[in-house]
This record gives C-alpha cells, sequence and structure tokens, in this order.
C-alpha cells in the first residue's frame, strides 16, 4: 500500500474533516468559527481571554464572535465572581441544544469515515491526535482541561 507523507496526509485528512465540519455548520446557519466557538464553550465557561486563546483569534474578535452569538441567543455572558473586571462567555439552552445537535451529526460523519480502520489503528489514532493537540496547546500557554466545566452526568 503507497503512503503519503506525514504534511500531505494530515492536509488531506484535514480538508477531509474540515469540509464535513463545515456542511454540518451550514445545516445550522453557522460558520465554522462559530461552530468552533460553540464546540469550546459545551464543557466549559471561560473568560473573553481564555476564549481568544482557546480560539487562537485576538481579544476585539472574540468580542464581535461572541456579540453575534448573543443577538443569536446562543451565547450569554457572566459577571466573573473571581474578577469583576471579567466575563465568562456560557451557552444558553438554545447554544447547547444546538451544538449538542451539530456535534451529534458530525460525531456520526467522522465515526463513519474512521471505521474505515481497524479498532486497532482508531485506538492509536485517538491516541496520537490527542498527545498531539494536548502538546501544541501546552507549548502555546493553554491547558485545554483547566477551564473544563464538572462533569454533566
Amino acid at each position: 500500500m503507497a503512503s503519503l507523507s506525514t504534511v500531505d496526509g494530515l492536509a488531506q485528512l484535514s480538508f477531509l474533516v474540515l469540509g464535513t465540519l463545515e456542511r454540518r455548520a451550514a445545516e445550522h446557519d453557522l460558520s465554522l468559527i462559530q461552530t468552533r466557538l460553540l464546540g469550546v464553550l459545551r464543557d466549559r465557561r471561560p473568560t473573553m481571554l481564555e476564549l481568544a486563546k482557546l480560539l487562537g483569534l485576538d481579544k476585539s474578535s472574540v468580542s464581535g464572535l461572541v456579540d453575534r452569538a448573543e443577538r443569536r441567543g446562543l451565547v450569554a455572558r457572566i459577571p466573573s465572581a473571581a474578577d469583576r473586571r471579567s466575563v465568562l462567555v456560557s451557552l444558553t439552552d438554545q447554544g447547547r441544544a444546538l451544538a449538542t445537535e451539530a456535534a451529534a451529526a458530525f460525531e456520526s460523519d467522522v465515526t463513519t469515515f474512521v471505521s474505515l480502520l481497524s479498532p486497532y489503528d482508531r485506538e492509536n489514532l485517538t491516541k496520537l491526535v490527542s498527545r498531539l493537540l494536548v502538546e501544541h496547546a501546552k507549548a502555546n500557554g493553554v491547558d485545554l482541561f483547566d477551564t473544563l466545566l464538572p462533569s454533566r452526568e
């Protein structure tokens, strides 16, 4: 079996995943960055600065993004109990329902795609992707698990 270089393989995989995500986002009249916002907020309630770091955007871009999502009723700003100068961003019930619905459809798409691999290869892929993303975040000063909400179980 011929194989691709790491760069070509990751680039083509990213096109496949982003294309799938963009199609699912469009079904809900969301842009890719709005979808990322909802995804980040599914399991955390960050400050605007933390949100900017998690999304890799400057704070002014995040303000506009949150403004638009707030006008749609998807997110709310909540005063921080720890620091009166900052606000936390949280999903509304409507935003949570939309994020859950879109995430379930996207997960189904990706699950179908990765089912082409053996269970052993899927497990290894999950471990490698997780390790790579955690290390990349750490190298950029982001703790992916720092602002996680307690489990909703």
